[in-house]
């Protein structure tokens, strides 16, 4: 099996961005993909990716030698193994609220004895260019790498023991969705200060695990204060985003341009 950049790299302690794509297009991730990004993160859950969408995405990017993240819908754990099996590097799965909630992803991610994951894949090892079906058993549970989203009071309580969890290989924060809990429904804001020590303390117990912690990102001036914390995978805004910015970008410079008169 050709190493998989997301895990080997988060292991060596690098941090890296991805993109976040909603737009269900392959050609879009392959241009995400030419980015100067270390991933491309496709959304199931809020985004308008589907199965179909997946499949034909996660080739290019595989092929312009970036990693696929697939977020999954709240709950549909089958789908986790249907990413793995078209060749997707991680899974994100939204609203792990409980240790039985970590451990039903984890089975749907991870090959036996670890997990309960079956076998099937028939687009993955082509497009890893890996012909040893032995050596691909023999690495997937290790290579490929399951981060449960924390969005909750609730989940916050049950960190330490979602972090138990065999196969759980990381957290990511969302931080718009935990603004919403840590305020009782009062405010979303993803920058809000009097959430910021609550999530520290999650990257703090995240690596103390020996395990990795991302973040998305709504503000890019914040990475440094996540960095500090102990996150190192950080989702970096959207493919929508990305457009109104350039858009923006552009229309500015051309009514600058033009002088008044």
């Amino acid at each position: 099996m050709t190493d998989r950049m997301l895990a080997s790299r988060l292991k060596a302690g690098e941090t890296l961005f991805t993109s976040w794509s909603s737009l269900p297009d392959p050609l879009v991730a392959e241009v995400l993909a030419s980015f100067d990004l270390d991933a491309v993160t496709l959304d199931m859950q809020h985004g308008g990716h589907h199965e179909d969408s997946v499949l034909r995405a996660v080739g290019p990017i595989l092929a312009a030698g970036k990693s696929a993240i697939v977020r999954i819908p709240v709950g549909r754990f089958d789908f986790a193994s249907r990413a793995l099996d078209f060749g997707a590097d991680a899974v994100i799965a939204p609203m792990i609220n409980s240790v039985a909630d970590a451990r039903a992803f984890a089975a749907s991610v991870k090959y036996p004895p670890l997990g309960q994951r079956s076998w099937g894949p028939a687009f993955a090892m082509p497009r890893r260019r890996e012909k040893s079906s032995s050596a691909w058993l023999a690495q997937s549970n290790d290579k490929t790498l399951a981060f449960a989203m924390i969005e909750t009071r609730e989940a916050l309580a049950a960190l330490d023991g979602i972090l138990e969890v065999d196969g759980i290989d990381g957290v990511l924060v969302g931080p718009s969705d935990f603004s919403i809990a840590w305020t009782e429904g009062r405010e979303m804001n993803p920058a809000l200060d009097d959430m910021m020590e609550a999530i520290a303390s999650i990257a703090g117990r995240v690596t103390a695990a020996g395990k990795h912690a991302a973040i998305y990102v709504v503000d890019p001036g914040l990475t440094g204060r996540y960095v500090e914390m102990g996150f190192r995978l950080f989702a970096l805004g959207s493919d929508v985003k990305y457009l109104a910015l350039g858009a923006a970008s552009q229309l500015d410079a051309a009514r600058k341009s033009i002088a008044p008169r």
